[in-house]
């Protein structure tokens, strides 16, 4: 330990305080910890600090638990640098329980940069944890507002713009490492199976036309935003909803495309053992199908409502099974006995349809009649009441095959509309409402089985909502390639981190809803406690919010203990005369 000055200039002239501070080794290099603040100080009382600090290191020189005591002015107690600590810090130990600083330490080269990249990167997935932003708002108000200066080392002054973008070129490099090391170090932790992977795809849009970025292009948007550029998204989670990996692609990618990649790029990542694919009935094609048989794979997979008119004789007569209430289900093996269809039939799903049905059934024939009374007050030609007829059907397509529609010509040489009910439309959407179907290769599973593993899609859907609305994965600021794949990279590692969360949650018997653990915890507060003496120097302690009696119950069964105190960093106000810090 030594003495250093600080100085400071008042009312023209220079002051020198003292600080004793303690030089340290970290992974960033040799650094200094400020121990105490001395305030201004003679040669003589420098002398025998000086002599004091030989004689005892910091721990003992000033020890936060010691039983010393001194008399404190109660008028003048207060807190200071009130920050954000409970979100950042349960953030941080599930960082560390995944080992994922350790791996990013042994991917990521170091060099000359004077914060270490994988610091970089914890900033930013910690940051999209626990409020998502862009990377500008992330350097301009959300670090300085939280504890992550003191959690991890970094000070708020060397958090900027250029460092954070560079972190996300750094890291962007190393997707496929961390997916794999990611999906073995969270199914080794929580003792899961990959032995059901779930495929879904979605989009998410860009703010501006992103020319320098070849993905961007404007395709069917998720988000109901056709106005904008968009990239694809194509996510592997398991059956618990555990991202495997992720993909990017450009915006107008249709998903049946990607099957055949995807499938081929997990086999190579992860080996080709026997899992079962599950995807909806938008990513079924001929000849994807070929593909997953010859490969010996096998699925499961939904497919088109039109498929449904194959299998009329087994909704009418063939026996169900029901597998929960208002749920049926019978299995159907196809022609050859290479597949068998799920047929299912779901009370709830019928009567939203048959609701569906009526509603649209209603928009049209207002709108046919309106056009009746139109045409018989007007003359129109009859391509444009053909437009009118076409916009009507096509708005409300739903029910669009209950009406046999034409356009003819009418007695005064005008347009007019013929139109009827078909009944029979009627009887087989009354029969086939609430109706779905499945196939699959799977021969050793019953009924139950194959649907509640098709249903686990639900997974992949859920993911898709966390990353779009807990984790604001939209809009895409970014208007260069990497530097969005990178974006969607933190957003793929802080998903990770909530999945994680709600896996110790429902371990402990909290449920499954990390935001609402995340939230609770994110109300605990770090300050600095100032208590200034009667003998005219200051003490000051970082102290953190004790937590409540909720708090406290979710800390017991999370198996997490909150410290009570955090050590002084060099972040601190310019010390004022006779102060001193308690460490």
């Amino acid at each position: 330990m030594f003495l250093k000055p600080c100085y400071r200039t008042r009312q023209g002239k220079r002051h020198a305080y003292w600080a004793l501070v303690e030089s340290l080794r970290t992974a960033r290099g040799p650094r200094h910890r400020v121990v105490a603040y001395l305030g201004q100080m003679n040669e003589s009382a420098r002398r025998g600090v000086k002599a004091a600090a030989g004689q005892a290191g910091a721990s003992t020189l000033f020890d936060q638990t010691g039983g010393s005591c001194a008399e404190v002015d109660v008028r003048k107690v207060r807190v200071e640098r009130c920050l954000d600590f409970g979100g950042p810090w349960l953030g941080w130990e599930i960082l560390k329980k995944l080992d994922l600083l350790d791996v990013l330490d042994k991917i990521m080269p170091s060099g000359r940069e004077e914060i270490p990249w994988p610091l970089m990167a914890a900033v930013l997935v910690l940051c999209r944890l626990c409020e998502p932003s862009s990377e500008l708002r992330l350097v301009e108000h959300l670090y300085k507002q939280t504890a992550l200066a003191d959690l991890l080392g970094v000070p708020a002054d060397k958090i900027n713009e250029h460092r954070v973008y560079r972190a996300l070129d750094h890291v962007v490099f190393h997707k496929e490492a961390l997916q794999t090391f990611l999906k073995n170090q969270v199914g080794h932790l929580f003792d899961l199976k990959y032995d059901l992977l779930l495929y879904d795809m979605t989009s998410t849009y860009f703010e501006g036309q992103a020319n320098a970025n070849p993905k961007a292009q404007r395709g069917y948007s998720r988000d109901h935003r056709g106005d904008c550029k968009q990239v694809c998204i194509a996510l592997v989670v398991s059956r618990e909803g555990i991202p495997v990996g992720y993909e990017t692609f450009a915006g107008n990618r249709a998903d049946v495309t990607t099957v055949q990649e995807i499938v081929q790029t997990m086999e190579d990542r992860y080996g080709r053992a026997d899992r079962i694919w599950v995807m909806d009935r938008g990513m079924v094609s001929q000849d994807n199908m070929e593909f997953l048989r010859e490969g010996g794979r096998r699925y499961i997979v939904g497919t088109p409502k039109g498929m449904l008119r194959q299998f009329e004789r087994h909704l009418l007569s063939q026996p169900w099974q029901s597998i929960r209430e208002g749920l049926e289900v019978q299995l159907v093996p196809s022609p050859d006995g290479q597949e068998t269809y799920i047929l299912c039939r779901s009370a709830d799903r019928g009567r939203k349809e048959q609701a569906m049905h009526e509603r649209f059934e209603r928009r049209i024939e207002k709108g046919l009649r309106e056009m009746e009374e139109s045409c018989c007050k007007r003359k129109y030609k009859l391509v444009t009441v053909a437009k009118r007829l076409g916009r009507l059907l096509g708005h409300n397509s739903r029910a669009a095959g209950l009406f046999e529609t034409d356009v003819v010509v009418g007695p005064d040489g005008g347009a007019r509309v013929v139109w009827h009910k078909a009944e029979a439309w009627r009887k087989w959407a009354q029969l086939s409402e609430g109706c779905y179907l499945l196939r699959s290769n799977v021969k050793d599973w019953s009924a139950q089985e194959l649907w509640e593993a098709y249903i686990q899609l639900t997974q992949a859907e859920a993911a898709f909502r966390v990353h779009k609305s807990d984790l604001s994965i939209r809009p895409i600021w970014h208007h260069k390639e990497n530097r969005v794949d990178a974006h969607i990279l933190v957003c793929f590692l802080a998903y990770v981190v909530w999945k994680t969360l709600g896996l110790m949650c429902k371990r402990a018997g909290l449920g499954d809803e990390p935001r609402r653990v995340l939230d609770e915890l994110s109300r605990i507060k770090v300050v600095d406690v100032v208590l200034q003496t009667r003998g005219g120097t200051e003490i000051r302690r970082r102290c953190v919010t004790r937590p409540d009696d909720h708090q406290a119950i979710l800390l017991q069964h999370l198996g997490l203990n909150l410290p009570e105190y955090l050590p002084l960093t060099d972040e601190k106000p310019t010390p004022t005369e006779n102060k001193t810090s308690a460490m």
